[in-house]
Formats: structure tokens, C-alpha cells, sequence
């Protein structure tokens, strides 16, 4: 049976009386700058976490996506959600917005705080404007409407998938780079961080009180170590290790 062009069907709470909000002109300008990507044959390995109150929707919706191919896991609260996820893999996150106790939004929030990288969708009843601008400040990558239909929740979660994938790359590119430079010795971040701030050897020099050719020596021995092949690959190597680890490139004595 073909479930993408099913409806899930479930009465939805009334979330306002304002007119049906266009969702897919929701793209880039948000707090977030989401990237709408087109959807994508979902990957191995790729896990959906549903929390919703509703049984009858868990059940629904995990019988859509695993038709299509994923791995899902369903929570009928946010809690107990939060007790079970552990960080990881290609996955993401689809949740209602009104739930008894902790609700969907708090959830994003709560994620946005403590810095976990899970792109996620929220379930909403009659568009509320306010709650989707909140969710998508929050981290929310879509928006979809209940009754749930299939297609528009299957293109959602590619679109999730495909930011997870993205984090993953820069995760995985910002480590990388926070071991390249902590594997300089102290005098060797010294001298990159003068190096980056654009002083030239014979200043780097006079200021740590060794020879130029010390400092030249240092400069070829971080181009090596580093992998990079120029001054601008180095400085966006930095840049980049500045971001995952909090290195200072520049005022550090």
C-alpha cells in the first residue's frame, strides 16, 4: 500500500481562528536561516523520534515513516523523550506542540539550550502564527498540520534529515579541526595567533623574544602540522576550530 498520499487523520486542538499559514513560504529569513532542500531518498541508519500524546497518531505515523525506509521511536511525552535520547546519528525530531505537561515548544527550547543538535519538526493544530515564528526561532526546521498528511510528512522529515546530515559534516569538520591545531605546542599557537592577526615575523619576534628564523621555523612547522597549504586555509582552519572548541586565535598571551 502506497502511504504517501494517505492523510493521518486526528482531530486537531484549536490553536487559533487566524487564516491557514502558508508553511511552505516558511524558508530562509528566521532566526535559524533554515535552508529548504529538496527532499531526498532517506539514508541508512536514519532514526525518527515522535513524541505525541495521541496513541492513534504515534501509531500512524510510525507506520508512514517506516514504510519509507526509517527507524522510529515514539514518546507520548516530552519527558519521557528526554530520558531516552541519547545524542548521535542521522536523526531527528517530530513533535506536537500541545502536550499536557512539558510541550513541544518547551522541548525545542530546552534542546536549544543545551546545545543538542537534533533538527526538528513540530505538529501544530490550526496555524497559531506566533507558536510557528517561536518554534522556528527555537530550531524548528518545519511546520506541519494536523490531520498529518503522509507526503508533506515524509518531504518534512527529508528536509530534517538532510540539516542533520549538514550538522553532522560541521561537527565532524570542526573536531577535526580542534585536533589539528591543539596538536601545536603552546609557542606554535602563540605564533599562529600573531601570524593570523596579521603581524608580520620580525614584530612576532621582538614581542615573544626569539630570533626571526625561529619564528619562520614555527610558521612552516604549523603549515605542516595543520595540512595547510596557505595563510587563508589556515585562518579558515582556525575560524573553524574556534567555533567547536572556543579557541581564542587572537589575545591569547
Amino acid at each position: 500500500m502506497d502511504t504517501r498520499s494517505k492523510t493521518i487523520t486526528t482531530e486537531a486542538p484549536a490553536l487559533s481562528h487566524r487564516p491557514m499559514l502558508g508553511l511552505n513560504l516558511i524558508k530562509a529569513g528566521t532566526a535559524h536561516n533554515v535552508r529548504v532542500v529538496e527532499p531526498e531518498t532517506p539514508s541508512e541508519g536514519s532514526t525518527v523520534y515522535v513524541v505525541d500524546d495521541e496513541s492513534d497518531v504515534r501509531r500512524r505515523v510510525r507506520a508512514v515513516l517506516e514504510d519509507d525506509g526509517h527507524a522510529v521511536e515514539t514518546y507520548a511525552t516530552c519527558e519521557a523523550f528526554l530520558e531516552a535520547y541519547r545524542p548521535g546519528g542521522c536523526a531527528c525530531l517530530l513533535v506536537s506542540a500541545l502536550l499536557s505537561t512539558m510541550t513541544g515548544l518547551e522541548l525545542l527550547q530546552h534542546l536549544d539550550r543545551e546545545a543538542y543538535r537534533l533538527p526538528a519538526v513540530m505538529i501544530m493544530g490550526n496555524s497559531d502564527v506566533p507558536m510557528a515564528v517561536q518554534a522556528m526561532r527555537a530550531g524548528a526546521v518545519d511546520l506541519i498540520e494536523k490531520p498529518i498528511d503522509s507526503r508533506k510528512l515524509l518531504d518534512s522529515i527529508a528536509r530534517a534529515l538532510d540539516e542533520g546530515r549538514d550538522l553532522n559534516k560541521l561537527i565532524a569538520g570542526q573536531a577535526r579541526a580542534a585536533r589539528q591545531i591543539a596538536d601545536l605546542t603552546p609557542r606554535q599557537r602563540q605564533v599562529m595567533e600573531r601570524v593570523l592577526a596579521g603581524h608580520p615575523s620580525k614584530n612576532i619576534a621582538a614581542e615573544l623574544g626569539i630570533s626571526r628564523r625561529t619564528v619562520e621555523n614555527h610558521r612552516a612547522s604549523i603549515m605542516k602540522k595543520t595540512g595547510s597549504k596557505s595563510l587563508p586555509a589556515l585562518t579558515r582552519l582556525a575560524l573553524v576550530a574556534t567555533v567547536d572548541a572556543g579557541y581564542a586565535i587572537a589575545g591569547q598571551h
